[in-house]
Order: structure tokens, then C-alpha cells, then sequence
């Protein structure tokens, strides 16, 4: 599998007329390698594949990336000349580079490299964009210890309690069901806390009547999962139930509307559509979702802006939301995989109002 991921940099890179790459970035290092510390690099050609790591890791690397990859021993910062006596001995002399993860301070070290340096980050990271099965089922696994982690923490939700307190408690539930660690902050934004898209948990109490919107992910062998469900504590305002009902429509009309090969620009408008219809538009500020695998965000993105199509394999998140300052918020994401016919809808948690 290393082997063929490989190819297929290669082949997308000899296409722009580039005949090797270095790559830096802890994601792709552990993509193309299998390798899971980001304190090495990789030099890829055409015929040849090396890990550069130091003694530390020397024996985890061997066993993680063989045989796609030789592992060659360097000292603890990997010296700029390490990497280039590797590159000569490849014969490479257009070397793309991940120019968007790379600091200026490293890459003022490469730019003596035996080789001219191509700036190609979204043709690197593109390889990833198509999920195999292993992947999607790693994807499936993650999500699913995500809902039986909900599962059991709407069970234990209760006013009095801290933002804070339930976020840690979904924390542990997320372990205790099998995840590696989260795929990002847990976030609890509680009653107008629920207006901050990215609320961080809090000393505030949940009360009667609040909305709560959980947004939380988990990962699973590296893969990511990335969902929300917005909660009520006792009964809320008309207008809260009045936005519940709008976000969920319009994810709904998004979810009916997704088919692969589609633009994400149009997936976005057509939840957008619905949401300013109603006259909330101005309360969703951010784009409709985004791709998820090793990354939690990555490619491809679905909004106002966007120019990605939705091909089959790759994933994307269905997040629509409304925040009303000083009141509250709502947003419902579901996590979606493109197929050649449709779409898997990777979550099972009900979208419908949880009332505790």
C-alpha cells in the first residue's frame, strides 16, 4: 500500500514536471511512510523512497515503513546536508516541497539544496484526497466510537454542570469506547455560549431552557471523525426551537441534494439557501464542511468560495449552523464518504432535538 501511495505522488508530481519530493509534514509522513513521528523526512523519486529520522526512532521506523522505505540514520535535527547527500545519490533535480507546512526557518536551510525546489503542497496533499476501504473503514470505526461515546454521555448531561465537566466527560467516554485521542478540542458552547462557532468550554453552568452545542471528534488508527449535536437542557425558547428546526431542514435539504461529482460550492448554497430564506443568513458565517481523514480539516472544501468537486472516495462534513448573539446557537454535522452512486453517512446519532 505504501508502494502504490508512492506511485501515485510520483506520477501526479512527473506530471508538473517534477522528478522527486521532500516531505516534512507529520500527515504526510505518516501517509505515505506509516511512520508516526514527525521528527524525520522523507525524499521520494521514482525508484526510490528513504526515511531520514535519528537514532530514537531508527528501529520504529525500520519496522513501520518497510520495505517501501530504506531508513537512513541522521543526526537528532537532520542537517540540511543529510537530506542533500540523499537527494544526489537519488539523481533528483526538481524536488517539490510541502511549501505550505514548511517554516521559514527550515526552508532557509533547504534553499542550498542540490536541487530546485517546487512549491507543491496541493498536489502532495491531493494524493490523499481518495479514501481506500482500509481508510473509509478506519473513518466508519471512528465515527462510530463518536456516537456510543454521545450515546452515553447525553445520558449523564444534566443543568448545574460546568461546560467544562461535560466536555471532559466526553473526553474519557471517547477513550473508554476505543478512541486513540480527539481529532481536536472538545467543544461546549452553552446557552449565548452556543453563538461562539468554537466555543471553548467554560465555568459556565448548563440551565433550563439552554441550547448546548457539542461539536467533537475522535481518532481511530490516525483517522478522523468530526461531529456536532446541539442539545436542549429542559425546554427552550420558541425562537431556539424555531432555529433548531431551520438548521435541521437545511442540513437535511443538503444531505438529500449530495451526490458525487458535484461541486462543493453548490453543495454549500443549497444549505445556505434555506437558511436565508428564513432570514438567518447573516447568522451563517461559515462554509457548509469540509473534508476529513488523517487531517481533520483537508481537502474538500464546501463554500461560497469553493472550486473542489465532491468525487468519489473523498469525504465531507455536513455543518450547517445559526448563532444569534446573546441567545444562542445550532449547528447539526454529520460525517458523509462520496461513492460512485451516493454517499455513506458515517453517523447515527438521531439530529432530531435531544431534550434532557
Amino acid at each position: 500500500m505504501l508502494k502504490e501511495r508512492c506511485d501515485k505522488l510520483m506520477a501526479a508530481l512527473e506530471a508538473e514536471g517534477v522528478d522527486g519530493a521532500i516531505i516534512t509534514s507529520g500527515t504526510n509522513i505518516r501517509y505515505f511512510s506509516n511512520f508516526t513521528s514527525d521528527e524525520s523526512v522523507l525524499v521520494i523519486s521514482k525508484d526510490r523512497r528513504v526515511l531520514l529520522t535519528d537514532f530514537r526512532y531508527t528501529i520504529q521506523a525500520r519496522e513501520l515503513s518497510a520495505p517501501a522505505f530504506e531508513v537512513v540514520e541522521t543526526s537528532r535535527a537532520i542537517a540540511a546536508d543529510e537530506i542533500a547527500q540523499v537527494i544526489k545519490e537519488m539523481g533528483v533535480s526538481r524536488c517539490a516541497f510541502e511549501d505550505g507546512y514548511l517554516t521559514v526557518r527550515a526552508f532557509n536551510n533547504y534553499k542550498d539544496l542540490p536541487v530546485e525546489l517546487v512549491p507543491m503542497t496541493p498536489v502532495i496533499d491531493g494524493v490523499r484526497l481518495v479514501k481506500n476501504g482500509y481508510e473509509i473503514e478506519c473513518l466508519k470505526k471512528a465515527q462510530a466510537i463518536a456516537d456510543e461515546a454521545f450515546a452515553e454521555l447525553i445520558t449523564k448531561i444534566h443543568a448545574g454542570q460546568t461546560e467544562k465537566e461535560v466536555a471532559n466527560e466526553l473526553d474519557h467516554l471517547l477513550r473508554m469506547h476505543g478512541a486513540d485521542e480527539n481529532s481536536f478540542d472538545t467543544i461546549v458552547g452553552s446557552g449565548p455560549n452556543g453563538a461562539l462557532c468554537h466555543a471553548t468550554p467554560g465555568a459556565r453552568k448548563l440551565k433550563e431552557g439552554d441550547l448546548v452545542v457539542i461539536d467533537f471528534g475522535c481518532k481511530y488508527k490516525g483517522y478522523c471523525s468530526d461531529m456536532t449535536r446541539t442539545v436542549a437542557i429542559g425546554e427552550p425558547c420558541d425562537e431556539l426551537k424555531k432555529i433548531y428546526g431551520i438548521v435541521l431542514k437545511a442540513q437535511l435539504k443538503a444531505l438529500e441534494a449530495l451526490k458525487p461529482n458535484m461541486s462543493a460550492k453548490e453543495l454549500d448554497g443549497v444549505a445556505r439557501g434555506v437558511i436565508t430564506d428564513e432570514g438567518y443568513g447573516e447568522c451563517f458565517g461559515h462554509s457548509l464542511g469540509h473534508g476529513f481523514g488523517l487531517d481533520i480539516h483537508e481537502a474538500p472544501y464546501a463554500s461560497t468560495r469553493s472550486n473542489d468537486a465532491l468525487v468519489p472516495g473523498c469525504t465531507i462534513t455536513v455543518e450547517p449552523g445559526i448563532y444569534v448573539e446573546g441567545l444562542g446557537g445550532v449547528r447539526i454535522e454529520d460525517d458523509c464518504v462520496l461513492t460512485e452512486d451516493g454517499f455513506i453517512n458515517l453517523a447515527s446519532t438521531t439530529k432530531e432535538m435531544i431534550i434532557i
